[in-house]
Formats: C-alpha cells, structure tokens, sequence
C-alpha cells in the first residue's frame, strides 16, 4: 500500500530515478494559510547534497504544488496534489546492481513480492520515497503549530558517539523546562565520526529523538489505533528502523511499579488538565494522550550500502562479489531527523483533523 492515514491520508508515488516524486493529500483543513517560505525551508532540511555528511546527489527538493490550495496559499479543502522533480539521478550506477541482490536491502524480498523490480536507486524501497513525506509533514506541521502543538527532533547517536538518555530530566522532572538539544561538543563529535566513516567506505547507524508538546489529553483509542502504535508504526515505516522506543522503554523490565508511578498533581483549577510529577508513561496512557509531554527515540541501523566490495549472489543464486557503485548516505540518520518529525506531525494531524 501507498497510503498513510485514515482522516488526513497522504498517497505517493514514484520511483527513485524516475522523472518526479509526489502525493496527493486529502482530508487537510480548508482555509488555512500556508507560510510556502517556512514549508520550503522545512523540506530542504532532508535535501541530499547539502554536506559531506549525506549522500552526494544534489536535488533541489523543491515541491511544485498542483491543487488543493488558493493562488494565495489558502487550503480548500480538496486534495492537495503536489510533485518534486528528480534532477540529478545516475542509473548507469545501478547496472550491476539489477543482476545480484545487496545485502541488507529490499531486491530479494521485493522479487519475492512483485516479481519485478526497479533496481535504478531502488525505485519504491529507496530513501527518495521519503521527500515525499516531508512536504506532507511541512504542511500538517504548520496546521498543528496553529494548534499550539510542536514537534522538536535531534539526532541524539551516531555509533558509540550518544548524548547519553536525554529524555530522563523530562521524566523524572517534567515540570523543569526542557528543550530538546544535544551538546555542541557531542554533535562536532557525531559528525567527525560520520565523517571517518564515509571515508572508510563504510556506514553507521544512530538513533533520532523526537519530543511533542501542547498535545490536548483525550487523543488515541483504547485498543486499536493506540496513539503510541499509530507512532509506532509510522516510524517504523521510515527506511533503515529497525527500533522505537517511547517513555520509559526498555528500562520497564528492569524498574518496579513504586519507582515509575505517575502520580497526578493536585488542581485548583478543576476545567486544567491534570498534570503528573513524573512522566515515565512518555505522555500517553492505555493508548491515549494525558497531556503531558509526548517523547519516543527511533533506532536506524547503518546504511547498507557500502563503498567496498561484498560477497552476496546474483539472481540465478550463483556467488558473486559487489563492487560499489551509486552516491549514498554513510548515516541515514542525519537526514532521518527530519523525516521522523515529518511523520510525527502526520500522525497527530490525522488524529486531530
């Protein structure tokens, strides 16, 4: 399926080395007025070619919007389609690639499924795909700011560079003020060692961090659609995830009930929501928002793709060696920060709208 959403839906297409990427989104809010300035802005944030640090293709990521808003940025209502051209794809890189399966990639179970496969940059399967949902996530990001609702992300490691847990002062302190940052030190080191690595010819992984404030109480359901599975399931849909983690996490099997509790603070104010002194639970409970912070961290693993050689099969089965070949990220994470705030916003939106 290419579809996200059930209120606010976003459905893509398009393929890696093809003319164009693009969506169409419905069920977006009628009458709001897009800042096209800040949305382009938010989009070139995940643009490739903008550093040593991402891949070197260089794509301007500019989206061109067809319908579904006024000459003068206003929202109305009806489906909102857009495209972004693709300009700088080499597909000769991908000659050898469409003869053998890389290791770690979508070619072998993407044959199993379809039968077929765009081996130009990986066609579906590929990282481009993901532009698609920034543009998306730029517009649902700006409603729900009008809304009080923002969502902040960091990347908080790169291999064994960490800005350690950074969510533990907003649980166990979620009254203290709080802003998502990594220290300048620890963030100088994540790129040195992303650096080093592309150098090698080798890729790492990291984890990107995202925090939700101004979330109402009373959003998600009970049982199906839980708003942590609905996020859940968004992040692990962005390519190369491979964990998600929300609260407290994985720390609850070792912890006890007495040392997690969020216990509610007395109100005088009987129509304000009820806040906790602590907040392990990460801001939702039985599925649904309390109106405490929201906070989870994705987990991707190092980019498959390496410069060097490696051992892998070719479509008949038979050993063969790939030789690199293509432009690639050495940390998919780096860019993947703004592509988890992209599906964050989409999620909330399609809960809120």
């Amino acid at each position: 399926m290419n579809t996200f959403g059930k209120n606010l839906t976003l459905t893509t297409f398009g393929e890696s080395h093809g003319p164009a990427m693009g969506g169409v989104i419905d069920g977006f809010p009628a009458g709001f007025k897009i800042d096209f300035d800040a949305l382009y802005a938010e989009v070139a944030k995940r643009r490739p070619g903008s550093s040593f640090l991402v891949t070197a293709r260089n794509e301007s990521d500019r989206p061109e919007f067809l319908s579904g808003i006024s000459p003068d940025g206003i929202t109305l209502g009806t489906p909102i389609g857009f495209i972004v051209r693709n300009a700088d794809h080499r597909s000769g890189d991908y000659d050898e690639m469409a003869k053998v399966y890389r290791p770690n990639h979508a070619d072998y179970t993407y044959i199993k499924r379809y039968g077929i496969r765009d081996a130009r940059g990986g066609g579906r399967s590929s990282a481009r795909e993901t532009v698609n949902w920034v543009v998306a996530g730029a517009l649902a990001s700006q409603w729900l700011e009008s809304k009080g609702i923002k969502i902040e992300t960091a990347l908080t490691q790169v291999g064994p560079v960490t800005a350690g847990d950074i969510f533990d002062g907003l649980m166990t302190n979620p009254e203290k003020p709080f802003k998502l940052e990594v220290n300048p030190d620890i963030k100088l080191a994540m790129e040195e060692f992303v650096k080093e690595t592309k150098i090698a010819g080798d890729s790492v992984g990291g984890r990107v961090s995202c925090l939700i404030t101004g979330m109402p109480p009373g959003i998600g359901n009970p049982v199906a659609d839980k708003l942590h599975a609905a996020l859940a399931g968004a992040m692990m849909s962005i390519n190369a995830t491979k964990g998600f983690e929300y609260g407290i996490g994985f720390r609850a099997p070792s912890a006890k009930g007495s040392q997690i509790a969020d216990t509610f603070l007395p109100s005088d104010d009987k129509d304000a929501p009820l806040r906790t002194a602590t907040n392990y639970s990460g801001g939702i409970q039985g599925g649904i928002s309390n109106g405490m912070p929201i906070f989870f961290s994705v987990a991707f693993k190092p980019t498959p793709t390496l410069m060097k050689p490696l051992n892998t099969v070719n479509t008949s089965g038979e050993a063969t060696v790939l030789n690199p070949a293509g432009r690639h990220d050495p940390c998919v994470a780096v860019r993947a920060v703004h592509v988890v705030k992209a599906m964050t916003a989409l999620v909330l939106a399609d809960y809120l709208v």
